[in-house]
């Protein structure tokens, strides 16, 4: 797939709690009361939705520019481009709110949500949870100081591995990861959202914020002009959409729609506007 570099039906009002982070997967082979094992079950030849003729996703606003809430409205690439693959799909769009580390569980539970979003990277642990729709972004992971920080740009690989130095992160994504695989000594300080990882670093409750590249440039750019970033790590991370595996048809319809939007430009012109 080719890779450069939200309108929204109805939003709901407030952020659901999390839930646990994973669950467990089903198998193919389905059991008969005497313990023997049936025939594997059909898959469904359709999709099944939440809602008729709508398509509901599940997103965390607070991940600039893939989405957020501005001014009542959630906005970003990620809506942008589930707006068009719903359009693709014939569907109408509505997009629920809920905290990151709470959304691949409610995919996986059912009942919430048909489709997750929220620069979700394509991780295999995820992959034993849910599936993976097609990639439609690709990212790194970075890192953000305050500009007075005695963090640098020389000298952030060392100087973030110290005891006492603490690291916001986004809990359950893969910036939390990388801190506690490749900052042992420093502190890994989670936050339900981006944006609380932010106001942590300025209030002075953390040392840095480590989350993915875009998010960073964004935040830098549209709310913390007194930091600056410090650390590129180029993870090469694909983004993609998370679908319930009891739920193949979706995820054979949503990959044939982003396919047609890669084709056909329009990914190309939805990442030139939001990055």
């Amino acid at each position: 797939m080719k890779m450069k570099k939200w309108g929204v039906v109805a939003v709901a009002v407030a952020m659901v709690a999390t839930l646990g982070l994973f669950g467990c997967g089903g198998g193919n082979d389905a059991k008969s009361d005497s313990g023997k094992t049936d025939a594997a079950q059909p898959e469904a030849t359709e999709p099944t939705y939440i809602k008729e003729g709508t398509l509901t996703v599940l997103s965390s606003p607070d991940y600039p520019p893939f989405e957020n809430l501005e001014n009542g409205e959630i906005v970003g690439y990620e809506v942008d481009l589930f707006q068009a693959i719903a359009n693709e799909m014939g569907l109408n769009l509505e997009i629920v709110p809920l905290q990151f580390d709470g959304i691949i569980p409610a995919i996986q539970a059912g009942g919430q949500g048909d489709v997750g979003v929220s620069g979700f990277s394509v991780d295999p642990e995820r992959a034993q949870q849910i599936d993976f729709t097609e990639s439609f972004y690709i990212d790194d992971q970075a890192v953000a100081v305050m500009n007075d920080s005695p963090i640098t740009e020389e000298n952030a690989a060392e100087e973030l591995n110290q005891a006492g130095v603490i690291i916001a992160v986004q809990s359950g994504t893969t910036g939390e990861a990388y801190v506690q695989e490749n900052f042992p000594n420093a502190t890994v300080q989670p936050y339900g959202n981006g944006t609380d990882c932010f106001a942590a670093m300025q209030s002075g409750q953390a040392n840095a914020v480590c989350t993915n590249l875009a998010v960073v440039k964004r935040m830098l750019a549209d709310a913390y002009p007194d930091a600056h970033m410090v650390l590129q790590i180029a993870t090469g991370e694909e983004y993609a959409a998370v679908v319930s595996k009891d739920n193949p048809a979706l995820k054979e319809q949503l990959d044939a729609a982003i396919k047609k939007l890669d084709e056909d430009g329009t990914i190309a012109q939805l990442q030139d506007k939001w990055f």
